[in-house]
């Protein structure tokens, strides 16, 4: 069955999406062609097995992407690109729950889940599309008035996105489950506008204030895995099971090149951002090397004067008037126990300075 514009028929009979169990004119929802195989673990049967393996890797990398960001304190962009990692990684824990089954389809607080996943989901990115803008410096990155654009717009999109998609599973305000033209806007065209949108601005960036071109390829890589898992879950999700036997299906590679997408975003924005040494604050030690000839030192240069009366030298020539201390005080080392050249308690009655001289007062023979 072909897909139809503003109809989950088509796509819901090809992949085993959140929303599908909720759809359609029967009540029961729209079950998929083929779809992998269910997975018991004691009396809990756990559905997509392979793709929550997925989700569960998903949640790890994001962890240790959001650490990266965060290290870098000085970067354009960085608590502006974080959020938007925090939402994916929201995702991939709330999508483990309700892909598995962990959540009953039947239960009802899944349709109130489900509609909060849709409306994550195109807040997610309603933030991708924001940060696309962030380069620019419309306004300051960092700023109260860019975080809260942010925080703001995201919210938006949230609240409505969040409202077509109950609105759509419980009937009410004109909405229905058989004819979800909203929710099809919002699941399907939201994201893939706003990502052509992304691209596009960022392709601009790059061309016309960058003077390196090697993050391009970050962009093509990205682009590509996010075109591969558009594909594979939409035109070939049931040949993919029925060739190896329900095993897998496309949700487990539409999960996985989602994931290689978004670590593509990662890596584009840490290619374009250098972190200023000058104020960075983090905790590993900076190890600098000194290129300078002038500032390095000779094994010679801080050789003591051996030659120095201080140090045991020889009898050199003092630099106050042309003579040495050992010729001055006539070779003593030092002063005499008792005082200035004598007795304990007496001035210059023994020799003292220079042989039998008074010390002090001075003697009319001194002058």
């Amino acid at each position: 069955m072909g897909i139809s514009f503003g109809s989950f028929e088509g796509v819901c009979s090809t992949a085993a999406l959140v929303i599908c169990p909720l759809l359609g004119p029967s009540g029961q929802g729209i079950e998929p062609t083929c779809y992998s195989r269910n997975v018991q673990i004691g009396s809990t049967l756990i559905f997509q097995p392979s793709t929550c393996f997925i989700h569960i890797v998903a949640v790890l990398m994001t962890a240790i992407m959001i650490y990266h960001i965060q290290s870098k304190y000085t970067a354009v962009g960085r608590k502006e690109i974080v959020m938007f990692f925090w939402m994916y990684m929201l995702i991939e824990l709330l999508a483990m729950f309700l892909d598995s089954g962990v959540i009953p389809t039947s239960n009802v607080s899944y349709p109130w889940f489900a509609a909060f996943y849709t409306g994550l989901v195109a807040a997610t990115y309603c933030c991708l599309l924001v940060n696309g803008f962030v380069g620019f410096q419309f306004a300051e990155d960092g700023t109260p008035v860019s975080l809260w654009l942010l925080r703001l717009s995201c919210l938006a999109v949230f609240g409505i996105s969040f409202f077509i998609a109950i609105a759509s599973f419980k009937s009410f305000a004109s909405f229905s489950p058989t004819k979800p033209l909203a929710l099809f806007v919002v699941y399907l065209i939201w994201p893939i506008l706003c990502v052509a949108i992304y691209t596009l601005s960022q392709l601009i960036l790059v061309f016309r204030t960058l003077d390196d071109r090697w993050p391009l390829g970050d962009i093509i890589f990205g682009i590509g895995f996010y075109t591969i898992a558009q594909v594979i879950l939409f035109a070939f999700s049931v040949t993919i099971c029925n060739a190896i036997k329900h095993y897998l299906d496309g949700l487990f590679f539409f999960t996985l090149c989602t994931l290689l997408s978004v670590m593509m975003v990662y890596k584009y924005w840490d290619s374009i951002t250098r972190e200023d040494l000058e104020f960075s604050v983090g905790s590993k030690t900076a190890v600098w090397e000194v290129k300078d000839p002038l500032l390095t030192a000779s094994p010679g240069d801080y050789d003591e004067d051996t030659t120095s009366n201080y140090h045991g030298g020889g009898t050199g020539a003092s630099l106050v008037g042309g003579v040495s201390g050992n010729q001055v005080y006539g070779g003593k080392g030092g002063y005499p126990q008792g005082g200035y050249g004598g007795l304990p308690g007496s001035y210059g009655q023994q020799p003292g300075y220079g042989g039998g001289q008074r010390g002090y007062p001075p003697s009319s023979e001194r002058y």
